[in-house]
C-alpha cells in the first residue's frame, strides 16, 4: 500500500477541481522503494477530478489516474508547442474518408469501392452513400442498390459526390444539396493563436452543456439521439471544447476534435450569437488544436458549407485553403 503524500508537500499543489479540462503537470506518489516515495510526473489535461481520484491524458493517449492523496504538486500549463511546418498532404479522396473515420456512421456497409452509411438521419454526413471509386456494379445497378438499402431504412437516398473523386456522370445528378469546401492547414499558425486558452475547458465526451449548445445535437426520436451521440464520439481521439460562461449559462462557444494520424479534424464550432466576433471560435480552434499537436498531429482539415460565408472568412483568416468540393445529390425512392 502507498502511503499518503507528505502533508508538507501539499503547498505546491496549485490545482484544483474548478481546473478539470485544462492542461496540467501533475506529480504523484507512484510506488514505495525500501519505504521511500517514488515520485512521478504527467503532464496532459485533467480529464476528472472527483472522489474516487484524478484522471490525467498525456499525448499517448493513456489515461493516468491516481487518488487524489497521492497528488504533491501540480499546477495549470500552457497549450503545447505546436511543431512549425505544413499540413501533410493528401488527396481529395484520401481527406473524405479521413472524414468519414472521424464522424463515423453508425451502420455502414460496402458497396465495392463505395461506403454506404446510416445514422438514424442524424445529419447528412452519416447517412449518405460515400461514392468514391468503383461500385462494382454497373453505375444505374449500383444506384439502384443504393435507393433499396436507404429506403429499406426509411431515409432519404443522398449520395456524396466528391469533385474530384466520384464517378463523373455522378455530378450530372439533381436536385444537389449543400455544396461544402473541405478545407486544410497547418497547425502551428492556429496554436498561436490560443492567448485566452485558459477560458477553453477539454473533455473526452460531449456532456449535457456541450449538447445543449450544439444545434445538431437534438433528434426527432430516442433513436437519433443515441445515433447522434455515437457519431459525435466516434473516431481514434476525439476531444471536446467547451467555453463555459462566467454566470453558469450556456456555453459561450464549443468545438469538437478528432485526431486521426497526422491529422486533425475539426467540426462543431459553435459560438453562442451574443458571443460572436469576440475570438472566441479562434481560442477554442487553438486549444483543439495544440491538444491534437500534442499527440502528432501537424495538419488541421475541417468542412464548411459554401454558403456560410462567416466561417469561411474565419477560416481564411486561419490559414486554411480549399482542398475540393463534394455536395449531395438526392435520389428519388424506388
Amino acid at each position: 500500500m502507498i502511503a499518503e503524500a507528505p502533508r508538507d508537500r501539499r503547498p505546491e499543489v496549485r490545482i484544483d477541481r474548478s481546473d478539470v479540462g485544462r492542461r496540467v503537470s501533475a506529480r504523484r506518489v507512484s510506488e514505495l522503494v525500501d519505504g521511500r516515495p517514488v515520485f512521478r510526473d504527467v503532464i496532459g489535461v485533467l480529464t476528472s477530478w472527483d472522489d474516487h481520484g484524478l484522471t490525467v491524458v498525456p499525448r499517448d493517449r493513456e489515461p493516468v489516474s491516481f487518488p487524489e492523496n497521492l497528488l504533491v504538486a501540480g499546477k495549470t500549463v500552457p497549450l503545447f508547442p505546436a511543431r512549425r511546418g505544413p499540413a501533410p498532404t493528401a488527396a481529395p479522396v484520401e481527406l473524405q474518408r479521413l472524414a468519414a473515420r472521424c464522424w463515423p456512421a453508425v451502420e455502414q456497409q460496402r458497396l465495392g469501392d463505395w461506403t454506404l452509411r446510416a445514422s438514424a438521419g442524424f445529419t447528412q454526413r452519416a447517412n449518405s452513400a460515400q461514392a468514391l471509386g468503383d461500385p462494382g456494379l454497373p453505375l444505374p445497378e449500383a444506384l439502384a442498390a443504393v435507393r433499396a438499402w436507404y429506403a429499406a431504412r426509411g431515409l432519404p437516398t443522398l449520395v456524396e459526390v466528391t469533385t474530384p473523386g466520384s464517378p463523373a456522370e455522378l455530378d450530372l445528378l439533381t436536385p444537389r444539396q449543400s455544396p461544402t469546401d473541405v478545407r486544410t492547414g497547418p497547425l502551428a499558425p492556429l496554436v498561436k493563436l490560443g492567448s485566452g486558452y485558459r477560458s477553453v475547458r477539454l473533455a473526452r465526451t460531449a456532456g449535457p452543456d456541450w449538447l445543449s449548445h450544439y444545434r445538431r445535437s437534438a433528434g426527432s426520436s430516442p433513436e437519433a439521439e443515441e445515433a447522434a451521440r455515437k457519431v459525435l464520439h466516434g473516431g481514434a481521439s476525439v476531444w471536446f471544447a467547451t467555453v463555459p460562461a462566467p454566470d453558469g449559462a450556456a456555453p459561450l462557444a464549443i468545438g469538437r476534435c478528432a485526431v486521426d494520424g497526422p491529422w486533425a479534424y475539426f467540426s462543431a464550432i459553435e459560438t453562442a450569437p451574443d458571443a460572436r466576433r469576440t475570438g472566441l471560435a479562434t481560442t477554442v480552434m487553438a486549444v483543439l488544436a495544440a491538444r491534437a499537436a500534442e499527440e502528432g498531429a501537424t495538419g488541421g482539415c475541417l468542412q464548411v458549407e459554401a454558403e456560410n460565408t462567416a466561417a469561411a472568412a474565419l477560416y481564411d483568416r486561419l490559414g486554411f485553403t480549399t482542398s475540393h468540393t463534394y455536395h449531395y445529390a438526392r435520389l428519388p425512392q424506388p
